[in-house]
């Protein structure tokens, strides 16, 4: 974007694409600008403490600075900004200090989600991702506006998409968008961690009437043995 400017009856967008100059126009325009860590203004330069791009530089696994003693977790050393990665970082993190064994924080298992309406949750690697790293997939979707109990509570948008290597069966990655995603997620995170397969996830039964039970869905449509749609 190149500028927003408001005008009448909206606001015009000024974008450019593909080398060229193109003016929008619209209602309402949301700009989100991004995270950075706040390091700025608290004494990090006179400890000495090691910065860069603008954040607090740490290893992943400790979470020490080049600094003895003095440990960083969170948004101020980071991506991914997000608060249940910072609570996690933070446990590990102190469970190193005071001696315990430490799970470490599995970076590519992060539940990213947008709480917009639908909402938006995914888990693992996208379908490009697996793709690019030489996977050969397996691909289940199955639609809410085939779910019994979305059809009930009146919220049919959306869809749950589940990506599988073709060779092992392992779950690679999850994309869901629709009502409750957000929580559906877990599940699938969960299921990544003990390096479920689409025919684990077939076999577990889910309740019925449920949202989560159209994870199973799309896990069965991925092997072909979809018998709902």
């Amino acid at each position: 974007m190149l500028k927003a400017e408001a005008v009448k009856n909206g606001a015009k967008v000024t974008i450019e694409k593909d080398g060229e100059t193109k003016e929008l126009t619209a209602d309402k325009v949301l700009s989100a600008v991004g995270v950075t860590g706040n390091v700025e203004g608290i004494g990090l330069e006179e400890l000495g403490i090691e910065i860069f791009k603008n954040h607090i530089k740490a290893d992943k696994k400790t979470y020490k600075t080049n600094v003895e003693n003095i440990y960083a977790i969170g948004d101020v050393i980071g991506p991914p900004w997000l608060a249940h990665v910072a609570s996690a970082e933070a446990i590990a993190c102190i469970e190193g200090i005071a001696g315990l064994h430490v799970h470490p924080v599995d970076y590519d298992n992060i539940p990213g989600c947008t709480y917009c309406q639908p909402q938006v949750a995914s888990v693992g690697m996208t379908e490009a991702k697996a793709r690019e790293a030489g996977y050969e997939l397996k691909i289940g979707k199955f639609p809410f506006m085939a779910s019994g109990k979305a059809f009930a509570i009146g919220e049919r948008t959306g869809f749950v998409k589940l990506i599988f290597d073709a060779k092992y069966g392992e779950l690679l990655g999850a994309h869901i968008i629709g009502s409750e995603a957000t929580e559906m997620i877990a599940e699938l995170g969960v299921a990544r961690s003990h390096e479920a397969t689409y025919e684990s996830i077939i076999k577990t039964v889910h309740a019925h009437p449920t949202l989560s039970e159209s994870i199973m869905e799309a896990a069965a449509g991925a092997n072909g043995e979809a018998i709902h749609i």
